[in-house]
């Protein structure tokens, strides 16, 4: 049995919970800090003391679930170490590494990548090292819950419970509802190689982050040296952890200022409902009426007139270069009227055309995109080609359906991928030639999604592709600002998604490791008890204190500490697993006390699988 290879699945543990970061801060007891940072910030307190919450065993340990499994854990930086040398240590070693470079932080130099953007050019990316990745992300946690009491609501980039859609579907509305035809564009020249690190500290600190620990440990990352490149003098690196926030702390300045203009204006007088504000506004004050949307670096005004559209547009240029020392790209910012032109957003091109009496969003996708995603699809199609196994296939169908799933709030999505459909359909057909099947296989998702297309299906090595053109719009949906991560009626919207209460059972498991075992093997635990439901896997009983975690696979025979190779179980079950002696088994079968001859002949049929795949022998049931 030494070489059998299992991969354990319960039913339980592929559930996919759609908000896996509020499930982990529940995990390590983090989420009442959180919540009290947010309410703190709320209430305008002043943060003096943040980097004792940052080295807390269970922030860091937090930190190190929250990326293992990203993508870039994977990658390494200038010291070519990724997230599985730090998984493999006992986690006291890690814990203490991580705090003796908080102590006295010296970022380690960092990675310089560039990767082709859409318009051909290059994008720079900074690469940290993994270790300076989990410092960033123990600092973010902290900072997050302070930020987000502080940012403007109508800011959609790089934020918890907060997305593109939202950013499209608040456009929409100030073109239907609102009438605002005149579109301010800004674009700013190389946003995150610009930003001043003077500024951005002083802006920290304006949001009450005066922890001078903290500030001076940012200062260090943001002057960490880049291979190749020396130390920079001003930017956030693109590829760090820690940059988004940063980002959007720089410019949640202007996202006030422009609100102040209009929206957020004190008029020392308290009105009933927003809308009698408004209208007052507009006959009493001499205010320019405009609302400011945006995601990221990337970001519109909307006016009501030409005119104050003109007057914002200098304004916005002038406040950019005095207060951020920012530069603007004068031939992409423009002033767009809507009703005449298009105007570009997220990958999305916008026009309000008249239907009736009213002027109504009309949108498709930016032909820059289009020519983007026709080329992602050859280039996998090429890929199946070097590499032809239902694998490459079933990475193209997800290709193709995350393609749909981004755009299809646009108005004319079908007639776009109607048209991308029919110019890939002859390379398809050519590429696909040799390796096409009379049937192929569909997917649950398959027919949830596109039911009987009606269409021509395209089978390849026995899978269905995804038909790139049967697409249907969707209503982007508005942003639902109650939603937080960090208030207890925030949250309770989103577990009506989740499913999933938090115990105090997490905090026992947080507060008392595994000495003996590795980092992987101890945050393990606590996805373990989550999927199970904190019941045995072979009995099925609640588990309290005495829960152990078994190794499917033992460690000898090549098992590691991955989370699909263990299992929790009970006391009794891991050692009826284990034992070979018939005195040893008898014992801990009676204390199971199993209530009928049914349940034993179904708890002995799971305790022998795994008792095969140790090595053991089954233990047959003779009454």
């Amino acid at each position: 049995m030494k070489n059998t290879k299992v991969e354990i699945k319960s039913k339980e543990s592929l559930k996919i919970l759609k908000k896996n970061k509020l499930r982990y801060n529940e995990y390590y007891n983090m989420q009442p800090t959180f919540d009290n940072l947010y309410k703190q910030s709320k209430n305008g307190s002043i943060f003096k003391r943040l980097y004792n919450l940052m080295i807390k065993d269970e922030n860091i340990l937090l930190a190190y679930r929250t990326i293992k499994r990203n993508k870039g854990s994977e990658t390494p930086g200038t010291n070519n170490r990724t997230i599985t040398y730090w998984e493999n240590q006992p986690i006291e070693v890690f814990l203490k590494y991580i705090k003796s470079r908080f102590e006295d932080y010296k970022p380690q130099k960092v990675r310089r990548k560039e990767i082709p953007k859409i318009n051909g050019k290059m994008r720079p990316l900074g690469i940290p090292c993994i270790e300076d990745r989990i410092i960033q992300q123990c600092i973010k946690q902290i900072l997050e819950p302070i930020c987000e009491a502080k940012f403007h609501p109508n800011s959609y980039g790089f934020r918890p419970n907060r997305s593109t859609e939202h950013a499209i579907a608040y456009t929409y509305k100030k073109i239907n509802l609102d009438k605002c035809y005149h579109i301010v564009d800004i674009d700013i020249k190389g946003f995150f190689d610009h930003v001043n690190h003077g500024k951005l500290l002083k802006q920290m600190w304006s949001l009450g982050i005066r922890d001078k620990k903290v500030i001076s440990i940012i200062s260090a990352m943001l002057k960490a040296e880049i291979d190749g490149i020396g130390i920079p003098t001003e930017g956030v690196p693109q590829g760090g952890i820690l940059s988004p926030l940063l980002s959007n702390i720089v410019l949640n300045e202007l996202d006030w200022w422009v609100s102040n203009q209009w929206e957020s204006y004190n008029s020392n007088y308290k009105y009933k409902e927003t809308f009698l504000k408004y209208k007052h506004f507009r006959r009493s004050c001499n205010l320019k009426e405009m609302y400011i949307v945006r995601y990221a670096d990337d970001f519109k005004i909307f006016c009501k007139s030409h005119n104050n559209a003109k007057k914002i547009f200098i304004a916005v240029q002038s406040w950019l270069k005095e207060r951020l020392n920012l530069e603007i790209s004068t031939d992409k910012s423009k002033i767009t009227n809507v009703r005449n032109s298009c105007t570009e957003f997220l990958g999305f091109k916008i026009k309000a055309r008249l239907k009736g009496s009213k002027f109504i969003v009309k949108s498709n996708i930016t032909d820059k995109a289009k020519s983007n995603l026709q080329q992602s699809i050859k280039e996998q199609v090429r890929y199946i080609r070097r590499k032809p196994n239902q694998y490459t296939m079933y990475i193209l169908n997800r290709l193709i359906a995350g393609i749909q799933n981004y755009y299809r709030i646009a108005t004319h999505i079908n007639k776009d991928f109607s048209e991308l459909d029919y110019k890939l359909s002859y390379y398809l057909q050519q590429q696909f030639k040799r390796i096409r099947t009379r049937d192929g296989t569909k997917s649950e998702e398959y027919n949830k999604r596109y039911g009987k297309t009606g269409g021509k299906e395209i089978n390849v090595l026995g899978i269905t592709m995804y038909p790139i053109g049967k697409i249907a719009t969707r209503r982007p949906q508005v942003c639902n600002q109650k939603v937080c991560d960090y208030t207890l009626e925030g949250r309770e919207l989103l577990h009506k998604n989740i499913g999933y209460k938090y115990s105090e059972i997490f905090k026992w498991i947080t507060d008392n490791p595994v000495k003996s075992q590795s980092v992987e093997f101890n945050d393990n635990r606590l996805s373990l008890y989550s999927a199970q439901h904190g019941k045995c896997i072979i009995t099925g009983i609640l588990l309290d204190e005495d829960m152990e975690v078994h190794h499917v696979q033992p460690k000898e025979n090549g098992g590691t500490d991955r989370y699909k190779n263990l299992i929790l179980l009970s006391y009794q079950a891991h050692k009826l697993i284990h034992a070979t002696d018939v005195d040893i088994i008898l014992k801990y079968l009676a204390e199971l006390k199993v209530s009928s001859l049914a349940m034993l002949k179904k708890i002995l049929k799971k305790l022998n699988k795994y008792r095969i795949l140790v090595g053991n022998g089954i233990i047959v049931c003779d009454l």
